[in-house]
């Protein structure tokens, strides 16, 4: 009759769940994130701080997936810095003025006509609303920071101090008003920056090749002389142009002095081009045979010349053709349009000639009467120019056939990032931050800082270099206003003075009576000027980007890092850094100097399983709570006989920590994909952890602190040591995905496959050593910036004489490079260990190798159920083997292994493998156990059946409960 051994057994016991407990989900976030940050406060040292500056979320909107990798990437790094000793400083913030509420608070007013007054308060009421419901969802991540003392670029001090650093810009001569063309968003009815476009490649133009007529006065001039008879007609100027709706404002034409042009006859009249677009101009008119050439001339010879821009009306005055150097023969005539108020090159072409400016349509992108002066209703009745207006102007220049060709033009175009909708340029009266004298003091800030990736120094760079100035004013009620005084003529009054009055009255009243004060209220204007005429108050309001660009004024000194996706270069990056560089110059003594970071990180967008960048209009945003609650994957098989209520499916919530691995995981410096095959491989990541932590948890004893170590021990404490050290460094590097994947080698290759499978039958069977406790310390303190959920949970669960240990530190609170263990316990040469790891290493793989193959056979169902016999040549590889000869069935879980013994004749069947030591080749040969199956801790190593082996028998004598 058999006996039941598993009372002598010590098998494994633990509360700790194989899967999270929702209702416990909240008490976990609050003892890892909220009470975590409290306490490194009060407990790390305040002269060793460490700052990430929140680059703000816009208060707009539910959260996205993107929303999460941001900030878990800025909580794990401040968990690590936590782990180094630092103490940590992180206030969330929020962005809230801005276009977007602004428009949705429109939107929600059904067709309301608002005052400015009525948006202001909405618009208030909707960011306010949004940042606590955001603030609500970070929360639930296990973010931590100081959620008390969070910022909003919408609270009065936070305006004060933007409106302070306007102040120190005026005072240094940075900020000016100007009339000159700037991006302007027809679709936003307001002037934006160049941060606030997003370019696409496929925008259809209805591109015009077009003729302009020449005044009479090119007879009168030498170098025409051979000509003047052979031209019976006009002579035209033919210009190409993507946008034939600012034609109206032409008011120059543009060729290059050392480009050859040629004048060709075509019919009774002759059209001016440049001799290398020659035949481009013949295929698209279709004139080959009726066009000869009747000379040449360099562009400098046609400088001076003068023609006529017939949309301006009978009262037209003649218009100069110019050199610009912008002008190339690659595309188009070679002969470039110039509307000064549509172009950027166009106005600093024109503007030192003193060519005037115009741009004849409104705030909607519809022309105005000057569009068309001797007909206004011709063009004041066309639709918009982005819907189509420049239709209206070829038809009118038709009726003189000045239209040589049409044809659609794919390209490269500006789009309003919020609207969707194509921009213009367009010139207006804007208020401009001067970047060009500060953009040497600004590229020289960045030479200390520290960017990851390298490739974001290039990036930042060249946005600051390729920038002269920054439109600030926005034509907006949602926003801080911009303190300016306008006199009864319009001319704005900015000063110091001014500014500083204006904002005296803001800190009494606030930002919002700005706009509700009556028009004539003179309590905002300075005393020195209220008897000198009517002022009236500005309604522009600042660009968003200065409002959070101006968010480093709440920092004493400079943040070590801001962490934002890669858009942010051109956005929040660079207005951070310039706006610090110019207020810096008027700093106090103590003000450090420099960018407001020192590292710059930047991560990718996120993507979907296909990678597509995720957008409403695909419908593939993923929110984070379906991370969290596994309804991304398919659901639960359910056991038979427990289905779920009604037959709903249940789906396998793991909780922030799912989405914190996620991130964790991830390469964030490119792209990052999510979708099921990706969280699927996290979710097996995550339940791995969760089975190993409740195996050791339930598999330690307190004996174990005593008890010998083990060759074997000392092997799991190497490779333990060895992998927190690269793990650790990944995460001071911010490589997550890097420490992500050498802790899933350790536990797969290192805990799992090799030392829990050796230690299973000392710790069931034998004396219950080993090092299991500093391999759950280790363990813990590499997943704790990933997922700190668990390690709350798993020191909740831990053994009930360690919650008596009052010694024993938190896990959360523990310094990464703390001992793991006593090193008085440590009996062996860890050098000599890890030089001799891989031999142990290549033996144990090749036996294991030769197990499955015999399993596949179904010759063996445990590897208990044989003996190994390793024949090996070579001496040092052999002795090394004999060092460890005692240990080696246990190692390699076998029940007997011997060093070049004497093969069996004819065993029942064998399995041989190779391995390979530096060179010198060894074999391991599989065979039939050779002695009989202990029944309690059923190693092979008994000696008849149903007889305990002599180990066993010792441990069962302790027990008097054995039946």
């Amino acid at each position: 009759m058999s006996k039941s051994w598993s009372a002598t057994l010590r098998l494994p016991k633990s509360t700790f769940p194989p899967r999270p407990v929702p209702k416990l989900r909240d008490q976990y976030i609050q003892r890892c994130a909220d009470h975590l940050y409290e306490w490194q406060r009060q407990n790390r040292p305040p002269d060793h701080n460490f700052m990430i500056h929140d680059g703000p979320p816009y208060a707009n909107g539910n959260l996205h997936v993107g929303h999460a990798l941001n900030k878990i990437l800025k909580d794990m790094i401040l968990r690590v810095k936590i782990q180094q000793g630092q103490r940590v400083d992180y206030v969330p913030g929020w962005d809230c003025h801005g276009l977007p509420i602004e428009l949705k608070v429109l939107e929600n007013s059904e067709g309301a006509k608002l005052t400015p007054v009525e948006i202001r308060k909405a618009a208030r009421n909707l960011a306010s609303n949004t940042v606590l419901k955001q603030m609500k969802g970070f929360r639930s991540y296990g973010v931590m920071g100081d959620w008390d003392r969070r910022w909003t670029t919408m609270d009065a001090a936070f305006e004060i101090r933007q409106l302070r650093l306007f102040q120190k810009m005026i005072k240094k001569g940075l900020i000016y008003r100007r009339y000159k063309p700037v991006y302007w968003s027809p679709s936003s009815k307001t002037a934006l920056a160049e941060a606030e476009l997003e370019y696409r490649d496929d925008h259809i133009s209805n591109a015009a090749w077009i003729r302009f007529p020449l005044t009479d006065e090119w007879r009168t001039l030498p170098q025409f002389e051979s000509l003047r008879h052979q031209i019976e007609g006009q002579l035209y100027a033919v210009i190409w142009t993507t946008t034939p709706w600012t034609l109206p404002a032409n008011r120059a034409i543009a060729v290059h002095d050392d480009l050859e042009y040629c004048v060709v006859r075509h019919g009774v009249n002759s059209l001016l081009v440049a001799k290398s677009r020659l035949d481009t101009l013949i295929s698209k008119i279709g004139a080959k045979d009726h066009v000869r050439v009747i000379g040449t001339f360099e562009g400098r010879q046609l400088t001076g010349l003068k023609y006529i821009n017939r949309l301006r009306g009978k009262t037209a005055i003649p218009q100069p053709i110019i050199h610009a150097d912008f002008v190339s023969a690659d595309s188009g005539s070679g002969l470039v349009h110039l509307a000064p108020g549509h172009g950027f090159d166009d106005y600093n072409v024109c503007r030192p000639l003193g060519i005037p400016v115009a741009a004849p349509i409104d705030d909607e992108g519809k022309f105005t009467q000057d569009a068309f002066p001797d007909l206004p209703e011709a063009l004041l009745s066309a639709p918009s120019i982005i819907e189509g207006g420049g239709k209206n102007v070829l038809s009118l220049l038709q009726l003189q056939c000045d239209v040589l060709w049409v044809e659609k033009y794919q390209h490269k175009y500006p789009y309003d990032w919020r609207t969707k909708k194509p921009v213009v340029i367009r010139a207006t009266e804007q208020w401009f931050a001067d970047v060009e004298s500060i953009k040497q003091q600004a590229l020289a800030a960045l030479e200390d800082v520290r960017f990851l990736p390298e490739s974001g120094r290039k990036r930042l760079e060249s946005f600051v270099q390729g920038r002269s100035e920054w439109c600030i004013s926005r034509q907006r009620a949602w926003g801080v206003p911009i303190p300016a005084l306008y006199d009864d003529k319009g001319a704005a009054v900015v000063n110091e003075e001014v500014v500083e009055h204006i904002i005296s009255v803001i800190q009494e009243r606030g930002t919002h009576a700005w706009w509700s004060d009556a028009p004539d209220d003179k309590a905002w204007i300075p005393p020195s000027l209220r008897e000198k005429g009517e002022y009236r108050r500005g309604a522009d309001t600042m660009d968003v980007w200065f409002d959070s660009g101006s968010s480093w004024t709440m920092m004493k000194g400079r943040a070590d890092v801001y962490l934002e996706g890669s858009d942010q270069h051109r956005g929040w990056f660079q207005s951070s850094l310039l706006t610090r560089i110019a207020a810096g110059a008027l700093a106090d003594a103590d003000f450090e100097k420099g960018a407001p970071f020192k590292q710059l990180i930047t991560h990718g967008f996120t993507l979907d399983q296909d990678g597509k960048k995720m957008s409403k209009s695909l419908g593939n945003i993923i929110e984070p709570q379906q991370v969290m609650d596994g309804t991304l994957l398919p659901p639960i098989k359910q056991k038979k006989g427990k289905a779920t209520a009604q037959g709903t499916p249940a789906y396998d919530a793991l909780g922030p920590d799912a989405l914190r691995l996620w991130v964790a995981s991830s390469d964030y410096t490119r792209d990052v994909a999510i979708g099921v095959s990706v969280l699927s491989a996290i979710h097996t990541a995550l339940i791995k952890y969760r089975s190993i932590v409740k195996m050791l948890l339930g598999s330690m004893h307190e004996s174990a602190r005593t008890a010998p170590l083990t060759s074997t021990d000392h092997i799991a404490f190497v490779q333990l040591q060895d992998t927190m050290q690269e793990v650790g460094k990944a995460f001071d590097n911010h490589e997550f995905y890097k420490g992500f994947a050498a802790l899933n080698r350790w536990v797969t290759n290192d805990l799992s496959a090799f030392y829990l499978e050796a230690s299973k039958d000392r710790l069931y069977c034998g004396d219950g050593g080993g090092v299991l406790e500093p391999l759950l310390t280790g363990l813990l303190r590499m997943l704790a910036p990933m997922v700190p959920l668990l390690v709350e949970e798993a020191w909740d669960h831990r053994p009930e004489w360690m919650k008596q240990d009052s010694s024993l530190v938190h896990p959360l609170h523990q310094l990464y490079a703390d001992p793991i263990i006593d090193p008085n316990r440590l009996t062996r040469d860890l050098t000599s260990l890890r030089n001799d790891i891989p031999v142990l290493m290549s033996v144990h793989a090749a036996i294991k190798s030769g197990l499955e193959t015999a399993r596949g056979d179904k010759v063996l169902g445990s590897s208990l159920q044989s003996s190994v016999i390793l024949d090996v040549a070579d001496s040092p590889t052999r002795e090394v083997l004999q060092t460890y000869a005692a240990e080696l069935e246990g190692m390699f879980v076998v029940s007997s292994v011997e060093i070049n013994a004497e093969l069996p004749v004819d065993p029942e069947w064998r399995y041989t493998r190779e391995f390979e030591i530096n060179g010198v080749k060894g074999t391991a040969v599989v065979l039939p156990p050779k002695q009989a199956k202990c029944p309690r801790c059923w190693r092979y190593v008994a000696p008849e059946e149903d007889k305990l082996c002599h180990r066993c028998e010792d441990v069962v004598a302790g027990h008097s409960d054995v039946h």
